[in-house]
């Protein structure tokens, strides 16, 4: 039986609010556009602010559900048809408003806009393009939107929607087409890709079209992303890391996010209930090698294998990877190219780069090294300078490994004296504290 009750404004903004939270693939614009002076905010490639949730998840935006309503029963979801939770939605009007109040008080700088499925695919898509018309067009809003792509919904919606938001993402849900059946028997993997597919080709027709004619409207200019969840089933990372590959090679996408499985539901197809939570150490390693495929060169299978498909609790996989490979090391940082300085731990692609134009200027030692950001606590068993460790070391792996996780670990006197608070392994990754946290640059 189903009861209505009105409801303010407020009250949905709580419960959508809410709802929304477990959807994580939202971040920084990622584009660039300024107001004209006819509306009102503006994009700034920068990003964002960010803050988090008590939860633990990265918040920048006005983030909220159309709806939690939905026609499907994914059997891992907080709003599945099946839950007896408070429903509720919107309408177009109600989400104006909150955006531009929000906006108006220097709460916001953009809106994250998701939702459940309400009637069918379509219904829900022209809801949405309803909503992201008037805020473009009569709200004047020229900031940051970030909308979620339905799928089933036909081309002519997603492109209508493409035109107004920034960027737009359709979720891929779960790794593998397996798990999606085992999970998510209403939806299929064909009918995600698809809108995936439409944004990826409008996209590049868009980028023609804007080589002849600087006027023409941006069609999705900050691109597209993707959330899948992981250890709701059985996927490997190698696996997870293969698909990931495959999205960014097939499909250009911007970002996969990877959101560690919570346990909202009771189900018997279900992992078992845990009192360990959220497997946020996996998703941490995830998202560590997702940045080493996008920035560092890396592919897939260097840094896993079917024989080896799972990541290392101790070390992010960047080290990892150098620990199983030390033929190629140690690198001579005065003349290795700046592929082979991206694979050296404590090196990031920044510190990389400052390497090579510094390096133009003269030659560099240790010292110098720590003025450029390397982190010498993990690349000093890894580098020369001049042909020369920064002291007398072991090239092998049980050594370096033991090293790596001493945080006794010794530096030379005019090092420690430059003044630099060095880091350890494990407060990089804040380990201990909150290895939520994804401090990237591996």
């Amino acid at each position: 039986m189903k009861i209505q009750n009105p409801m303010s404004i407020y009250e949905k903004l709580n419960i959508l609010s809410d709802a929304a939270k477990y959807d994580v693939a939202c971040t920084s614009s990622g584009t660039k556009r300024k107001g004209d002076g006819s509306g009102i905010g503006n994009c700034t490639q920068c990003g964002i602010c960010h803050s988090f949730s008590a939860d633990g998840r990265c918040i920048s935006l006005l983030k909220i559900l159309f709806t939690n309503e939905c026609i499907f029963d994914c059997k891992y979801c907080v709003n599945r048809r099946s839950n007896d939770v408070v429903r509720t939605s919107f309408t177009p009007d109600e989400v104006c408003t909150l955006t531009m109040e929000f906006y108006r008080r220097n709460y916001i700088e953009g809106l994250f806009l998701s939702s459940g499925i309400l009637v069918s695919p379509d219904y829900t898509m022209e809801l949405i393009c309803a909503t992201l018309y008037k805020l473009r067009k009569e709200c004047n809003f020229q900031g940051y939107i970030h909308v979620k792509a339905i799928p089933g919904a036909s081309q002519e919606l997603i492109q209508k929607a493409g035109f107004l938001a920034d960027r737009m993402s359709v979720n891929l849900e779960l790794p593998t087409a397996e798990g999606l059946k085992l999970l998510a028997p209403h939806k299929s993997r064909k009918n995600i890709l698809a809108p995936m597919r439409l944004i990826q080709e409008g996209r590049n027709e868009n980028s023609r079209e804007l080589s002849l004619y600087r006027q023409a409207p941006r069609f999705v200019p900050a691109g597209q992303s993707t959330q899948m969840i992981i250890g709701a089933t059985l996927e490997s990372d190698y696996q997870i890391m293969k698909v990931t590959e495959s999205l960014y090679k097939k499909f250009e996408l911007k970002r996969v996010f990877y959101s560690a499985f919570v346990h909202v539901n009771e189900d018997k197809a279900l992992p078992a209930r845990t009192d360990d939570g959220p497997p946020l150490l996996r998703e941490h390693r995830l998202y560590q090698a997702d940045w080493l495929l996008r920035y560092y060169h890396f592919q897939a299978d260097e840094l896993l294998s079917e024989e080896e498909p799972n990541f290392n609790v101790l070390f992010d996989p960047k080290c990892n990877w150098a620990l199983k490979h030390l033929e190629y090391f140690p690198v001579e940082i005065n003349r290795a190219d700046y592929e082979m300085l991206l694979r050296v731990p404590g090196l990031g692609y920044k510190s990389a780069t400052r390497i090579v134009k510094a390096r133009r200027l003269g030659t560099l030692d240790f010292a110098d090294l720590k003025k450029l950001g390397v982190v010498l606590k993990r690349a000093v068993y890894f580098i020369t300078c001049n042909g020369k460790t920064m002291y007398p070391l072991r090239i092998e792996e049980e050594s370096i490994a033991r090293n790596l996780l001493d945080s006794r670990e010794k530096l030379p006197q005019e090092v420690r004296n430059l003044g630099y608070r060095q880091l350890s392994l494990f407060d990089d990754v804040r380990f201990r504290e909150n290895f939520y946290e994804k401090d990237l640059c591996v």
